[in-house]
């Protein structure tokens, strides 16, 4: 039965992977966009390679962005905003100074002395009724005089207004009319002119009247000034919208059965125009006529060869990844999205490409795994995004340079500065391949798109992304990075450390254990930081009941004197399954739990399996009480910790140690876990296992040195 569900679950997996595959080709052949494909590649400054082309439709020959743009803003200079008065200004203004003027004139009156008055009596004889008063009707004509030209609010949006040869278009009782800026009052003019006109005692007439200055100055006519003249933006928008609709998108048109280039001319400039006017409409007209089945039945098959190349090369070299359902989704989920966010930001007029940070993939993919597969997946998703990209080849060829130069520098992720270190340089990657490339294109430096410089560094920037998605990853898919494994391995952790103050022996063990398997693991291939972090937890189970453990106990009482040989061999036991309950309340990643479950397979507790028999000869002995749960290894790592674990425990009971003591224990231990199928799901070879070997038997005699006993004509020599 519990074939059949091996089997079984063996049978989903293989089919749900395949419909993952299968998905992702949809998704991408749905996100492509339906315009047909140029069959045509050129590059500016390059020699023409395939035959004389010639126009097989009219077309017009559309401008550049960078003309489109210096054409608009040249419009856009002779832009004129509009303005609104608001007549309403005026009539409140003139309302208040009605009402303030006749309490303000009495107040002064009663104000001045005996002499004041006599030096003024003739004005204050001619100012009895406030309507007829010289005063009143000089502020009146003054202020209808400013509010005529208009007391203009210019908005921040138009500070460069503030030009004395900006022109508005001023809109009074529907009427509207082209004037300076300077023909018009600002609140700070508008006042300056009052003291001006005081000075002047005159009115807007020029004719002399009489008019007291003290007490018009008294009554402040700034406080009756205040603009009528406002920026009307819907008007003023919709002016400069009909103005840049005027703007043509194209420049002159090739009659169908001209000569556009022949083999061998030049991509100069006017011919690039050219040929990349008559791209867009080839591919645009292609993708809307009856081909389109055509243009889709070849997208099917450039996607899905895309896809199969990379399933092969998973097949034929990471295998392991084709096998486990969660790697595989995860690999073609940063692969589509990737693809999807690239033709979504083609979708996006201003998003550049160039903007998006397409080396976090191989980043991502080369933290959890390694640098060829990295390399592989980069070099496949730029392919595809190529094929629709514009300067397909410009693009390919900087994202490909970049992808390399990240995946290099990364080759360890053992610090967080590193990944500020890997933008930095794919930054100057970037910008040195692209400076490149546009020389090479435009044969000089002052035509080439410096903007592109800002994009690089934007793209840079996003790169430092990467680091919270790795712990995304790492969450959701279960996954570890070295960075991860770095912090688990510090011996400062609470865990390690209540384990070297609780079970010292233990601690002592497990460290030996780490420098046996890392020493063994980068012998054969593996990872060195995860065998070690393995190797420094596959014990915690004895924190629990140190004192049952050998290498805990002093020159003291065995408690395991006190207990039937079945009960001890429950309490070893146990420490497996204590040590994973721990281990998940700590939150440890499952990988490093896997090394807490496999290190003793399914082997037997010898010692007490045997002493059991032994003083029970008569009596069937339930093997299973006996023997650890398991499961065995199944990775390189856990299957070269277990052998670790064993031999060198074994080798700490070793009353002699000799060189040939030393050698045979290890040949001993590892050859009896083969027999007894302790290696068996594990992918190790006999090679492996014998490189395993050498590096345990160097790795002991190394730290056995002082013991070991030297043949008598050695030690002769010596003295």
């Amino acid at each position: 039965m519990k074939q059949f569900f091996k089997q079984l679950g063996y049978f989903v997996g293989k089919i749900y992977r395949t419909i993952l595959f299968i998905l992702t080709t949809v998704l991408i052949i749905y996100l492509f966009p339906t315009e047909g494909k140029f069959r045509y590649e050129f590059q500016k400054g390059k020699p023409w390679m395939h035959a004389d082309l010639i126009a097989p439709f009219d077309f017009a020959v559309k401008k550049t962005e960078q003309e489109l743009k210096n054409e608009k803003d040249s419009i856009l200079v002779a832009y004129k905003p509009y303005f609104k008065t608001d007549e309403q200004v005026l009539i409140n203004q003139l309302n208040q100074l009605s009402i303030d003027f006749p309490e303000r004139w009495n107040k002064y009156i009663k104000s001045l002395d005996k002499r004041q008055i006599k030096q003024k009596q003739q004005i204050i004889n001619l100012n009895k009724d406030y309507r007829e008063n010289t005063n009143f009707i000089f502020i009146e004509n003054l202020l209808e005089f400013i509010y005529k030209k208009g007391i203009i609010d210019i908005p921040d949006k138009l500070e460069t207004l503030q030009s004395n040869k900006a022109i508005i278009v001023k809109v009074s009782n529907n009427l509207a009319e082209e004037i300076e800026i300077s023909d018009v009052f600002s609140q700070k003019t508008a006042y300056q002119f009052t003291i001006q006109k005081l000075n002047d005692h005159k009115d807007d007439l020029g004719m002399d009247i009489i008019i007291d200055i003290d007490f018009i100055r008294s009554l402040r006519i700034d406080n009756y000034i205040y603009p009528n003249l406002f920026y009307n933006e819907e008007t003023s928008l919709a002016a400069q919208q009909r103005m840049l609709e005027n703007v043509s998108e194209t420049r002159g048109m090739v009659q169908k059965g001209e000569r556009i280039i022949s083999k061998g001319d030049v991509v100069n400039t006017k011919k690039h125009r050219i040929l990349v006017s008559l791209k867009q409409e080839y591919e645009t007209s292609l993708g809307s006529s009856t081909n389109y089945y055509w243009i889709l039945t070849g997208q099917i098959l450039f996607v899905a060869l895309s896809i199969l190349v990379l399933f092969l090369f998973l097949y034929n070299f990471r295998r392991e990844i084709l096998q486990d359902s969660l790697k595989t989704t995860f690999i073609l989920v940063l692969f589509a999205v990737t693809i999807a966010t690239a033709i979504l930001g083609l979708k996006i007029d201003t998003l550049s490409l160039y903007l998006i940070p397409f080396t976090i993939l191989p980043i991502i993919i080369r933290t959890f795994y390694d640098a060829r597969l990295a390399l592989f997946i980069h070099i496949v998703t730029i392919l595809l995004i190529g094929f629709v990209a514009p300067n397909g080849f410009e693009f390919v060829f900087i994202q490909f340079i970049a992808g390399i130069v990240a995946i290099f520098t990364l080759v360890k992720m053992h610090r967080r500065g590193q990944l500020f270190l890997a933008a930095g340089l794919v930054f100057v990657t970037y910008v040195t391949v692209y400076f490149g490339l546009a020389i090479m294109h435009e044969g000089d430096i002052y035509k080439i798109e410096y903007s592109k410089f800002v994009l690089f560094a934007g793209n840079s920037l996003l790169l430092l992304s990467s680091y919270p998605l790795i712990w995304l990853f790492e969450k959701v898919f279960g996954f570890l990075s070295d960075v991860t494994l770095l912090e688990l391995s510090d011996t400062n952790q609470p865990l390690l450390r209540e384990l070297a103050e609780k079970t010292p022996g233990t601690f002592q063990h497990s460290l030996q254990v780490a420098n046996l398997a890392e020493e063994a693991i980068i012998k054969i291939g593996g990872n060195p930081l995860l065998i070690r972090t393995g190797a420094l937890y596959h014990d915690i189970g004895k924190i629990l009941n140190p004192e049952y453990f050998i290498e805990n106990q002093g020159h003291g009482k065995n408690p395991h004197d006190a207990l039937e040989f079945d009960e001890s061999a429950k309490i070893i036991i146990s420490h497996v399954e204590k040590g994973v309950e721990r281990a998940k309340r700590r939150n440890l990643p499952v990988p490093v739990i896997d090394f807490i479950r496999t290190h003793h397979g399914t082997s037997k507790v010898q010692y007490f399996y045997r002493s059991y028999i032994n003083k029970y000869p008569e009596e069937e002995v339930n093997a299973a009480k006996f023997t650890y749960s398991g499961p065995t290894p199944f990775t390189k790592e856990t299957a070269v910790l277990m052998m670790a674990d064993s031999v060198e425990a074994a080798s700490r009971s070793l009353k002699t140690v000799t060189e040939d003591n030393l050698d045979e224990l290890v040949d001993k231990i590892i050859d009896y876990q083969i027999k007894e199928n302790q290696l068996a799901e594990a992918p190790v070879t006999f090679k492996d296992i014998s490189d395993i070997k050498s590096i345990f038997k160097m790795k002991l005699k190394n730290i056995y040195h002082a013991r070991i006993e030297y043949p008598e004509e050695v030690k002769q020599e010596e003295t």
